[in-house]
Order: structure tokens, then C-alpha cells, then sequence
């Protein structure tokens, strides 16, 4: 798309003096105030370089450029200059650019060569795939999406909780209590249960703690029965998150957990202890970060057995060296911010200058409205249940509106799951939440559900125009644009010219919500030119140019709610 700012910097390029293009470029501002231009252009900073008052400078530079043809009106206001867009000239190129690029409208080359990892959802084997895991899974779905969509060569992966001390309590509970067809029956549930019972007893009995630590050291020392109940733990555990993660459209390209570094993390600890960082302490092993600020980062303890830091190391220079990567993006609660930068300086320390390039994405939290979701005491709110409810709530809604029964199935499946999706995107990802049932299966309101009901009536518009919307596209150059300049059109087509430039913020900020905001925006707009306007008019010319608007704004729309992870239905 031909960038109005950086026609606006050659155009002042012309016209100034002493300054480049890019000094130019980097002053212009966007007025807060739409009423003082679509562009500004202070002019302090030249008042030394022309011995002038910066308010003349303004005023002279303003004469020179007023008759441009892409501004409508250019004015200087004390020391600013400002520029209003030509309407015709900004609404033509936006609908040029969404006819040319269609579902590539918004992407770039911006990362062409460049790997990113993102990591995201990791759920732990043998426990259930709660509310809680919905943050991460569908922020780091939609941060996997953008980075893709602005050329990147993205890897996702699932980084799973498939280790540690917790499978020592789960063989230890399966063994004394457990029964083999009641798992098979309802893995997750089961299992579940075991833990909690584990917990519940090991109050009474802290020794079921030590029994526990000695499974899981006979565990990762490959002993045959250990191992094949962790085995068939994991199994069963992957055939539920795969079920939930085909209901919400996930997939990965890597499920590389915990334990496919177990036997990476032996030349890790040798490896600091030949660069003299390890210190020993109280029979453990750690790596004294006091002068940073941090506590000490436990790499083994007293028994000789692994933390989550040393797998966390070892994890990322696999990745360096198997992946090559620009960045290397963890999306994990804020809960674990001490962790990640305990081990990114370990990283450093190590001399690994690429540990800047690990980025920790951090999350709020979810809680209960009865108080903080625990595993181990079994108070959590299952995600499968969470969607099979929204689904069923929207289904309940369709049948009851008349729509089409053909549609039902698949149209409440895509606005009930989008609906709990842009509700977990809707805000910053760093604001915890409350889990409420009332409020995420509330579609009123800047919803999933009112965006994708935007993009269907846009859609049946075009459907409705079929005809003259085809000869549009076809001969683009001879569309009468002067149909479409008013406000309504003006400010849903300014919105839209915009969008690339929200997908690079998203990305840069690793921020879906900017997205989500955005196409709420758009909706609005584009149902304020909806109610003002008549669209499908008998003046075929001006229903050609209007039907491109529309076109435009369905299109924005759909590439937005596909970077959220979100389908777009056509009809609802």
C-alpha cells in the first residue's frame, strides 16, 4: 500500500531545506484531535537552522505545499502544519490496495528470513486441560498468527509439562489407589482425582513426599515400569488436549516437552560448571545471581535431580542450534517472571550473547469467583466444558432467531468457541480476570459474536450485489469514487488504510488486544455507513463503489478475526 506518511516526508523533503527524509519522517505526528488534520508537522526545530519564529516557517512551508494533490486542505496552526488527506485519494488507494491483496491485505515481507519460535500453551500430562491454559494457548495462537502473517518463518511449539516430581506423585497415587479401566474410561478425571487424593494423604503422611522424589529418580533413571506408566500417562493425556485444541483450530509443529530435554541437561551442568558458574549449596548446585538483584537460580538439587531452570536452558540452546532463531518467544503467565529472568542471565553468563533474543511474554491471571483454581485440591473449571457450553448457548440462540437449521452446527460452533476466544483477547494480556460463565457467554456488546455478525451482513450485502460488484473489481480504475465521500465512508476507510499498521504494533507489543480493539472499530464503522447509507442503490455507478467499501471492510475484518484464530462466518 503506498504510505500516506511517507508521501507526505518526500512532499516536505522538497520544501525544507537541511532536513532528510527520514528526520522528516520521524516528526510527523497524528493529531489526537481528527479536527486539526490527519498529519502534523511541527516546525520548532527548524526555528535555529532559519533564524525564523517557528509559526512564520509553518505558514511558509504551508504556501508551498497547499496545492499538493493529496491533501484536501493543508492550514498551520501557531507552529504546526497541518494536512488533511485528499478523501478520493486515500479511499481509492485503501480499496486498491484490499481488491489487490484480498486475504494478504495486512501482510508483509517485514520478517522474511528470519525464524521465531513461539511456545505456547503447555499444558501438564496427566492433569486437566483447565481455563486457566486458555491464555496462553490462544494468545500465543494469535502471536504465532501475526508473525506469520508479517512473513516470519514460524515454528509453534508446545513445550509439555511431561516431567518432574509431580509424575512421581501420580505412579505413587495410580499404585495405591488407582485402577486402570476407570483412566481409560476419563484419563484427565481420573488422573485428577488421583493427584488430588495424593495430596489430601500426603498431609496426613509426609512420607507419601519422599516416595514420590525416589519415583521420579527411578523415572529418570529409565526404570521399565516408571516409565511405561509415564508413557501411558502422556498418551492418554494428548488424546484430550488434541481434542481441545481441534475445537479451538490449534495445531503445532513441535511437542517437544520437558522430557525430550532430559538427556540434554547432563552436558548443560558440566558445561557450567567448566565456565565456574555452578557454587555449591547445601549439597545443591546453583548459579549466584545476588549481584543482578535475583536469588540464586537452583540448577540441581542436594539428590542430584533436575529443576525446571536446567531443562529451561538446555531447551532454549537446542533451539539455537536446531532452529537458528531471530526470537525465541515464551508465552507464560506472570507468575514465572522471576524465573525467566533468572535463567535468561544464566543464558548470558554462559556467554551466550543470543539470550536477549528469549523473550518472556508474560500473562494475568484467571481465577474463580469462589477463589484462585488449585489442581491439587480440584478446583478448576475444564476448557472443554467452557466451549461445548458456548457452542450449545449459541446453538439455543439460532434455533430461537429462525436462522437456517442447515447452518446451525457448524455457525454455532464458529461464533460460540470465537466468542470465549475474543472475549480471553479482548483485553491487555496482562490484566487478571475473574472466570465468570455469565460474562463469557455474554454476546452483547463489542463481542466475537457482533464482529463476525458484522463480516456476515457485509457478506450477504455482497452477495445481494454480486453482479456490480464483480464489474467493480474488474474495471477498478473506472469506479466514480466521489460516490463514497462522506463522512461515514471517509472514517470506515481511513480505519481500514490502517490496518497494517495495527498488525506491526500487535506484533511489536506482542499484543493481540490491539488487534481485537481494532476490528470492533471497524464494525462500528462499517454499520454507521450501513445505517447511513444505501447501499445497493439503482445508480449502478454509485452501488459499484460502495459495494468495493463494503468489500473492504468484510475483508478487514475476516484477516483480523484469522490473526485472532477466530472463523468468519458468511451467514448467520
Amino acid at each position: 500500500m503506498i504510505s500516506i506518511k511517507d508521501e507526505i516526508a518526500k512532499i516536505l523533503e522538497d520544501n525544507i531545506d537541511g532536513l532528510n527524509g527520514d528526520e522528516i519522517l520521524e516528526s510527523i505526528e497524528i493529531p489526537a484531535d481528527p479536527k486539526m488534520g490527519d498529519y502534523a508537522f511541527p516546525c520548532f526545530r527548524l526555528a535555529k537552522q532559519f533564524r525564523k519564529a517557528p509559526p512564520v516557517i509553518a505558514q511558509e512551508i504551508t504556501e508551498k505545499i497547499v496545492d499538493c494533490s493529496i491533501f484536501e486542505k493543508v492550514e498551520n496552526v501557531n507552529a504546526y502544519i497541518n494536512m488533511f488527506i485528499s478523501k478520493e485519494y486515500l479511499i481509492e488507494n485503501t480499496l486498491r490496495e484490499v481488491a489487490d491483496k484480498q486475504e494478504n491485505f495486512g501482510s508483509s515481507d517485514l520478517g522474511a528470513g528470519k525464524k521465531v519460535i513461539v511456545e505456547f500453551s503447555s499444558p501438564n500430562i496427566a492433569k486437566p486441560f483447565h481455563i486457566g491454559h486458555i491464555r496462553s494457548t490462544v494468545i500465543g495462537n494469535s502471536i504465532y498468527k501475526i508473525y506469520d502473517f508479517l512473513g516470519y518463518d514460524t515454528v509453534r511449539i508446545n513445550h509439555l509439562g511431561d516431567y518432574g516430581t509431580q509424575f512421581g506423585k501420580m505412579i505413587v497415587a495410580f499404585r495405591k489407589w488407582g485402577n486402570e479401566d476407570d483412566v481409560k474410561k476419563e484419563p484427565i478425571k481420573t488422573l485428577l482425582g488421583y493427584y488430588v487424593k495424593f495430596h489430601d494423604e500426603a498431609e496426613k503422611d509426609p512420607s507419601l513426599e519422599d516416595e514420590a522424589r525416589a519415583t521420579f529418580t527411578k523415572l529418570e533413571n529409565g526404570e521399565a515400569e516408571e516409565t511405561r506408566l509415564w508413557e501411558w500417562f502422556r498418551e492418554e493425556s494428548l488424546k484430550e488436549f488434541t481434542r481441545v485444541y481441534k475445537m479451538l483450530g490449534i495445531e503445532f509443529d513441535s511437542y517437544a516437552g520437558e522430557s525430550f530435554y532430559s538427556a540434554k541437561m547432563a552436558p548443560v551442568v558440566k558445561e557450567l560448571e567448566d565456565k565456574g558458574l555452578l557454587v555449591e549449596s547445601r549439597g545443591a548446585k546453583i548459579v549466584d545471581l545476588e549481584e543482578f538483584g535475583m536469588a540464586p537460580a537452583l540448577i540441581t538439587k542436594s539428590d542430584g535431580s533436575t529443576l525446571y531452570i536446567t531443562r529451561d536452558i538446555a531447551a532454549a540452546i537446542y533451539r539455537k542450534q536446531h532452529y537458528n532463531f531471530y526470537k525465541n518467544l515464551y508465552i507464560v503467565a506472570s507468575q514465572q517472571n522471576l524465573h525467566f529472568q533468572q535463567w535468561i542471565k544464566v543464558l548470558e553468563l554462559m556467554g551466550y550473547d543470543w539470550g536477549k533474543d528469549c523473550i518472556h511474554i508474560p500473562f494475568g491471571l484467571v481465577s474463580l469467583e469462589e477463589g484462585t483454581m488449585s489442581t491439587r485440591h480440584g478446583r478448576v473449571v475444564f476448557l472443554e466444558e467452557v466451549l461445548r457450553k458456548a457452542v450449545e448457548k449459541t446453538k439455543d440462540i439460532i434455533l430461537t432467531r429462525g436462522v437456517n437449521t442447515d447452518l446451525a452446527d457448524d455457525v454455532s460452533k464458529q461464533v460460540g468457541i470465537g466468542a470465549v476466544i475474543f472475549q480471553e483477547l479482548a483485553n491487555n494480556r496482562i490484566k487478571d480476570y475473574t472466570f465468570s460463565w455469565d460474562k463469557i457467554l455474554n454476546f452483547e456488546g463489542e463481542t466475537g459474536p457482533y464482529v463476525q455478525y458484522t463480516h456476515a451482513r457485509a457478506a450477504s450485502i455482497l452477495r445481494n450485489g454480486e453482479n456490480e460488484f464483480k464489474e467493480a473489481k474488474k474495471d477498478f480504475d473506472n469506479v466514480k469514487f466521489e460516490y463514497i465521500m462522506s463522512e461515514a465512508a471517509y472514517m470506515l476507510s481511513k480505519l481500514i488504510y490502517g490496518f497494517p499498521d495495527v498488525v506491526k504494533e500487535s506484533a511489536e507489543r506482542y499484543e493481540p488486544s490491539i488487534i481485537t480493539r481494532y476490528i470492533v472499530d471497524v464494525a462500528q464503522a462499517f454499520n454507521r455507513f450501513y445505517h447511513d447509507e444505501h447501499i445497493l442503490v439503482e445508480n449502478v455507478e454509485e452501488k459499484k463503489a460502495k459495494l468495493l467499501l463494503v468489500y473492504a471492510a468484510m475483508q478487514t475484518i475476516r484477516n483480523g478475526l484469522k490473526l485472532l484464530g477466530i472463523d468468519a462466518p458468511e451467514r448467520m
